[in-house]
């Protein structure tokens, strides 16, 4: 889905982002130009880096004996 109609970023290419290493949503914006125009995107645009941070997390913290 189109989460920044100006830069064309989707959700996809925000999750993208955090699986290449981007740990905040200024990395994000930096990287694809997402809430750089406008900003109306911006509030959904944090949403969805901030859960694709905590799903990498998750998965980091998986494979071992105790949450670090």
């Amino acid at each position: 889905m189109y989460v920044c109609v100006c830069k064309g970023v989707t959700d996809h290419q925000i999750r993208q982002q955090v699986n290449d290493g981007a740990r905040s949503f200024r990395e994000v914006r930096e990287s694809t130009g997402c809430a750089t125009q406008c900003g109306k995107c911006a509030c959904f645009a944090k949403s969805v880096t901030r859960e694709a941070v905590l799903e990498a997390r998750m998965e980091a913290n998986a494979g071992l004996a105790y949450a670090v």
